[in-house]
């Protein structure tokens, strides 16, 4: 027994090693498998994966619904602006173009990025409502801070993951407090009664969590509350007013009820010196109905509100007196305030776009740009050419009327046609004049003037995104927008964003009017 013994205990050793040393390599792997995915986990949740991908140039993922229902989802290398080359090629007001209707979810705002525009990655599944908590409160009202600040233009886009983007790129990479939204009145309450808050409903709560605070510039009447006889075949040439200005407070008022703490200026109307904003039955550019349309708004929301800065309707800068289509915007500047407009506004809405002039030049000493095709600032001078004339000019009146109300310029900026295929259309050639290198110089210029004016409260960028929802497309009516925009095709950044990126007004100290 006992050798027999032996030899079985022998032969059984080997395969015992054996199975414990299989045991142990599996057990091992198990460990380094559960190790691993837990340590991904981690680096994912805490959104180090997400910096990360935002810090190191290569390829990044972008995904956005544009104008035309499309989706574009690429891996683009992302660059610095340095890296964008700056070779000349190729601007009177952009036209507002509505990005495609897509199922709305709302997600969060993503936290953390770097100047560079690209999109971060989708997070946890979308809420089937907006978030219903308000986001942090700044320290000081935007009533109380008169102070300079900067904002821009984003496009609406009711896709919550695409709007997420925009809303990362406008707060965390290019470092800006504000954000202007159009609304455009004839889209959302197409019936009476019936207002869609689709898109309001993805960006002011997303704006709103990450802090950033919002102008909505409200303009365009739906055809069942135009006047009797007035045009309504031709949206976007020959809109207008509301016969009723209760329907206007009715709409805006809805929206300020729906989002409490979520806008903090208003823009009432736009452009209303031009028959395209301003068409009424029988035709007629009426100051005083403006006035009586501003007094109605700015009584009801104030009622609701009284932290919301209301801004008067930016005038488009024109030389032209035309009846009932077009009036000089100095002439038309002073018959508003005539009629009382300053009594009802707590800042003076302004536009300028640049054109193919600097923002440091005079109407009646502008640099000679003898390679520039579009001469109409040499030929034909004038002061709605120069963007420094033509906001000294507003101020000049405002003052004289004996008001110290700022200027908010709800749009300003400079177009450039580089690196886009195509031409600009008919009355927009200006922006062939301006390269990137120009687009980018003539608006840090633009900022450091308004800033040491002192006269001016905010100004917003013409634009953000609208290229981009857009597909950077050079065709359509709003083609216009395209050049405007500060983030380029392949969703590169055009030289321009870096000048804003290292202006950090997000990280600038404000301080509160006495």
């Amino acid at each position: 027994m006992a050798a027999r013994e032996t030899m079985t205990t022998g032969v059984m050793r080997p395969r015992h090693r054996q199975r414990v040393r299989n045991f142990a390599i599996a057990w091992t792997g198990v460990t380094l498998l559960f190790g691993a995915l837990s340590f991904i986990a981690v680096y994912a949740a805490t959104g180090i994966a997400a910096n990360a991908a935002n810090t190191t140039r290569g390829l990044a993922p972008v995904s956005i619904t544009t104008n035309n229902g499309t989706t574009i989802t690429e891996m683009t290398t992302t660059q610095s602006p340095s890296d964008v080359p700056l070779v000349a090629m190729a601007q009177v007001t952009a036209t507002s173009g509505q990005p495609a209707a897509v199922p709305a979810t709302n997600t969060q705002a993503p936290a953390g990025g770097n100047t560079q525009p690209t999109a971060l990655p989708a997070t946890a599944a979308p809420a089937t409502e907006a978030p219903a908590a308000a986001g942090p409160t700044p320290t000081i009202p935007p009533i109380k801070d008169t102070d300079f600040d900067l904002g821009i233009a984003v496009q609406e886009n009711v896709d919550a993951n695409t709007y997420k983007n925009w809303v990362a790129m406008v707060g965390e990479q290019l470092k800006l407090n504000w954000v202007k939204e159009q609304v455009v009145w004839r889209d959302v309450e197409k019936e009476k009664g019936h207002i869609d808050f689709g898109a309001l409903d993805v960006s002011l709560p997303m704006l709103n969590q990450a802090n950033i605070k919002v102008l909505l510039s409200i303009a365009k009447a739906p055809n069942w509350a135009r006047d009797k006889g007035a045009p309504t075949n031709r949206p976007g040439e020959l809109d207008g007013p509301p016969a009723n200005p209760q329907d206007f407070v009715d709409f805006v008022t809805a929206i300020v009820k729906k989002y409490p703490g979520m806008i903090h200026a208003i823009e009432v109307w736009n452009e209303i010196n031009l028959d395209r904003e301003w068409s009424t039955a029988p035709q007629r550019l009426d100051p005083k109905r403006y006035v009586d349309l501003l007094k109605a708004v700015h009584d009801a929301v104030k009622a609701i509100d009284p932290n919301i800065i209301i801004i008067t309707a930016a005038l488009s800068p024109t030389g032209a007196n035309i009846a009932g289509k077009v009036m000089d915007d100095f002439t038309y500047m002073k018959m508003l305030i005539d009629a009382g407009m300053l009594q009802y506004a707590d800042c003076v809405g302004a536009h300028h776009n640049g054109i193919n002039v600097p923002p440091t030049a005079d109407w009646n000493n502008i640099p000679n740009r003898p390679k520039a095709r579009y001469r109409g600032p040499w030929e034909n001078p004038h002061h709605s050419w120069a963007f420094k004339s033509t906001l000294e000019g507003y101020n000049q009146r405002i003052k004289a009327a004996g008001s110290n109300l700022k200027l908010c310029v709800t749009e300003f900026g400079w177009p450039s046609t580089q690196g886009l295929n195509g031409q600009p259309r008919q009355g927009f050639e200006f922006a062939g004049d301006n390269s990137l290198a120009d687009q980018a110089d003539f608006t840090d210029q633009a900022i450091t003037e308004m800033q040491k004016w002192g006269w001016v409260r905010l100004a917003f960028l013409w634009n953000l995104n609208y290229g981009a929802q857009a597909g950077w497309s050079m065709k359509g009516p709003v083609s216009d927008n395209v050049v405007y925009s500060i983030l380029g095709p392949d969703f590169q950044p055009r030289p321009v964003w870096q000048k804003i990126v290292d202006r950090n007004f997000r990280g600038q100290p404000r301080k509160a009017s006495q």
